[in-house]
């Protein structure tokens, strides 16, 4: 996936969801390195997508919002504590980009969970990925662009069956709007991490997108929040949601060239449906399987074209760069010369 304009001056520390800072991973290469930074990024993406299905079967618990209220506050507590960021020396615009960065973190977190407790974790990841994929085609203006969204949107008619019989509508909305936000995301999370160092503005965001959160959690949930299984499993989701995946993707970063890490990241529908099979029950039917691959394909192409529109340019013309994770400019690492943000 693609962003209009993602690059910084300097190779900062790098947008879900929530990585950690660049000292808590500093010493971690000699702990994960063994994996390679391929093995990495999957293992980032497992934890995240089996986080997901964890989430699913804590909603009758505490209800989606709840859920989300949960991931997000123990999140932000993670790294603030991790972070500890500067709250003096920014302007009003500065605090301006970190609050929208949060509201979008806010909304994508919570339609995307109101969208998986009404379908299928595969479908539902499988939609939410047309934001970013929307946004790289847009980004790029390439015509090849034209076939990866033709792709794309075949892949989005044969998974609703022609009409989205098979799957709740109101679910199919609530995922199609945490895809928009998905792209509004990645938007905000290179802008603040422009005006942020490390992983600052992420910390300060994820802190507005949890007290959003609050009200809106105690409001579903109440008490139920409090409840020490509830309380140990919504955290155990925002471990295995935000801070580990962000952790890992983070070293990988570090090593693995961005356009690499983004066409990795496109796999996640897959990784999806796996996680929903193997924890939910869920299983895909041979169409279902089809329309995942398609997107998928889609996904691969348009970060492909991307890349190679970069290359070509002998001078003059900056490459644009590659997104499409979790992992902005604001959270994670960009390898320097690359051109690039992930």
């Amino acid at each position: 996936m693609t962003t209009p304009s993602t690059s910084q001056p300097t190779p900062t520390p790098t947008p879900a969801s929530a990585p950690v800072s660049a000292p808590a991973a500093a010493g971690a290469p000699s702990r994960f390195g063994s994996f390679g930074p391929v093995g990495l990024v999957l293992a980032g993406g497992i934890s995240v997508q089996f986080g997901a299905a964890l989430a699913v079967t804590l909603m009758p618990r505490a209800g989606a919002l709840g859920v989300v209220c949960l991931r997000l506050f123990v999140a932000a507590v993670v790294l603030l504590v991790v972070c500890r960021p500067r709250l003096r020396g920014h302007s009003r615009t500065d605090w301006g980009t970190v609050i929208v960065f949060g509201v979008a973190m806010a909304a994508m977190n919570g339609l995307f969970y109101q969208g998986v407790a009404r379908i299928p974790l595969g479908p539902a990841v499988t939609l939410e990925v047309l934001g970013p994929l929307t946004l790289s085609v847009l980004a790029s203006r390439r015509a090849i662009n034209a076939v990866w969204a033709g792709l794309a949107l075949a892949g989005v008619f044969l998974l609703g069956g022609g009409g989205f019989s098979d799957l709740d509508p109101i679910g199919v909305a609530f995922a199609l709007g945490a895809g928009a936000m998905w792209a509004a995301y990645i938007i905000f999370s290179a802008r603040t991490g422009r005006r942020f160092p490390q992983a600052d503005g992420l910390a300060l965001a994820m802190g507005v997108a949890a007290l959003l959160f609050l009200p809106l959690g105690i409001a579903e949930a109440g008490t139920k929040l409090l409840d020490p299984t509830t309380l140990a499993l919504g955290s155990a989701v925002a471990v295995l949601s935000s801070v580990l995946p962000y952790t890992l993707e983070l070293i990988a970063l570090r090593r693995l060239p961005a356009h690499t890490f983004a066409i990795l990241m496109s796999l996640e529908p897959a990784i999806a449906a796996t996680a929903g099979f193997l924890v939910l029950g869920q299983a895909l039917t041979a169409t279902e399987a089809a329309a995942i691959t398609l997107v998928i394909a889609a996904s691969i192409g348009a970060v492909r074209t991307q890349v190679g529109r970069g290359r070509r340019p002998a001078g003059g013309t900056r490459p644009e760069p590659v997104a499409g994770s979790r992992t902005e400019p604001a959270a994670g690492s960009q390898p320097e010369g690359n051109g690039s943000a992930s």
